[in-house]
């Protein structure tokens, strides 16, 4: 076998082997560090792989992942796009691997608060998984999850929820109770009820995801910071201020410290953290 060829393997090898290890950093919350890897792995597969290789396609996508995490959404968008086309031309319109890619725009509109703009993108994901897969897999059930959570943001609330509770019970039923998906839509299904005024239902949910979220992650993993941000979102609410303002606090600390100052939860905590101490000064 010729020297080249032999190369051209292990440099691929070695671009799929840093992709796994920046997906790694990024699930345990360390996002400098995946960012790092996954730009080395695609500069290795761009350099041996065609133009319109799907194994470059799933490595763009999964760094936009992470940008959408670290707030760079633009430059995410960029990647999807990319991705998107690449695959498309390989696999067609329908094939699941573009429903992910509709699935992760959708999140990244979500990301950034356009709700709407969002929710094509999130539909469309829904209708190639249900079609390709029955409605009750697993991965329809990320799907109408992430439909859900756009449809919520839009106020859509008699929509949402029970696209939320019917993704909660396949997860459930596939997984177990213990699971991250489920812990991800009991917070967001804590949020919608916040929404509705219905406090008390949103309290005994928000605690249900945070145990679990800290229990699957760690106590210092950002993901586990949202629910600590919401959950003192609520408890500013129902008048609990010492409450939230440690849940603020825990929150803004790891925020600061696995996404950086200039990111944009982190603004937005300080900013709820900064209001919680304006009302109690009034």
């Amino acid at each position: 076998m010729p020297v080249i060829q032999i190369n051209r393997h292990e440099m691929l090898a070695r671009a799929w082997s840093l992709g796994n290890q920046a997906d790694a950093c990024r699930a345990q919350g360390h996002y400098r560090e995946a960012e790092s890897l996954f730009r080395q792995a695609i500069a290795l597969a761009e350099e041996v792989c065609e133009p319109d290789d799907l194994r470059v396609a799933a490595l763009l996508n999964n760094l936009a992942v992470l940008y959408k995490y670290t707030g760079q959404f633009d430059e995410a968008e960029r990647l999807y796009r990319r991705a998107l086309a690449i695959t498309e031309r390989a696999l067609g319109a329908d094939h699941t691997e573009v429903a992910t890619i509709y699935h992760n725009r959708g999140g990244l509109e979500h990301a950034r608060g356009d709700y709407a703009r969002g929710e094509p993108f999130a539909r469309r994901s829904v209708e190639i998984r249900e079609k390709a897969l029955g409605p009750d897999h697993v991965d329809v059930a990320a799907d109408i999850a992430a439909l859900a959570a756009i449809l919520d943001g839009q106020g859509k609330y008699d929509e949402s929820e029970p696209l939320y509770h019917r993704a909660l019970a396949i997860f459930e039923r596939e997984y177990g109770p213990e699971n991250y998906e489920v812990a991800i839509n009991l917070n967001n299904l804590a949020a919608l009820k916040h929404a509705q005024g219905k406090r008390a239902e949103a309290e005994s949910l928000y605690l249900r995801a945070l145990a679990l979220k800290e229990k699957l992650l760690g106590s210092e993993h950002p993901d586990v910071a949202m629910t600590l941000n919401n959950l003192a979102v609520l408890y500013k609410a129902q008048g609990k201020y010492a409450e939230a303002e440690a849940m603020y606090d825990r929150a803004l600390a790891i925020f600061e410290q696995s996404l950086g100052q200039e990111h944009p939860k982190v603004g937005a905590c300080r900013k709820n953290r900064a209001a919680l101490a304006s009302s109690q000064q009034g």
